[in-house]
């Protein structure tokens, strides 16, 4: 029984470092004075995204739709996974110094920029600005409910709106908070008639509904 025991260890250990050994892209952005003045966005090639607007801080996690994922994932390899310059070099205002970074197991490589004219670099820092959108309206939407009954019809306006200009990702992470809200009382009705209404639109969309 033994030897069977330390098979299964070991197989389970082999599992986790295969796990932790996926491709994964960051992107990572650091702009004082705006709002977030940092971000950073890590997407697994399993849909795992973790993000974080500050660097010591615990990161929203949720999963991406899987045509998501491959989007990002075939404009990294557009990339050549990051080893070669992306700066324009051309004389712009600096909008944040910005980092795509590769991982792979132990393969490793990343470019740093302020601009680039690259139009595959530009599709992939606009997935990524997707993803703190969407974050910062769950961020805003999960306050509203615990501090700011008032003002959670504004938050699920922001939520909408991000849906309607095809700027929301992983969209099943506000469906509990959705359906929270189109279920209590508490909240005025306008809110709730807009909860519902936009959680149906949310599980009715296809999986393709935001890749573009």
């Amino acid at each position: 029984m033994k030897p069977l025991l330390l098979l299964a260890a070991g197989m389970a250990m082999i599992g986790v470092a295969f796990g932790a050994d996926q491709p994964r892209v960051t992107y990572t952005k650091s702009f004082p004075g705006s709002d977030p003045a940092y971000m950073a966005a890590t997407v697994d090639k399993d849909g795992a995204v973790t993000y974080r607007e500050t660097k010591d801080e615990d990161p929203e996690t949720f999963k991406l739709e899987p045509e998501m994922v491959q989007a990002i994932f075939d404009l990294a390899d557009k990339l050549d996974h990051f080893k070669r310059p992306l700066e324009s070099g051309l004389k712009v205002a600096r909008t944040g110094d910005k980092t795509f970074r590769w991982e792979n197991g132990a393969d490793a490589t990343e470019v740093k920029f302020n601009y680039s004219l690259d139009e595959n670099a530009r599709l992939l820092q606009d997935w990524f600005e997707r993803i703190s959108e969407t974050e910062r309206a769950m961020m805003n939407l999960r306050r509203a409910i615990r501090f700011d009954k008032l003002g959670v019809n504004d938050a699920v306006l922001r939520v909408d709106t991000a849906w309607s200009q095809k700027r929301l990702v992983g969209r099943e992470q506000f469906l509990p908070l959705l359906d929270r809200i189109a279920k209590n009382e508490g909240f005025v009705n306008l809110a709730r008639d807009r909860a519902a209404r936009l959680a149906g639109e949310l599980r009715a969309a296809g999986p393709k509904a935001t890749v573009e």
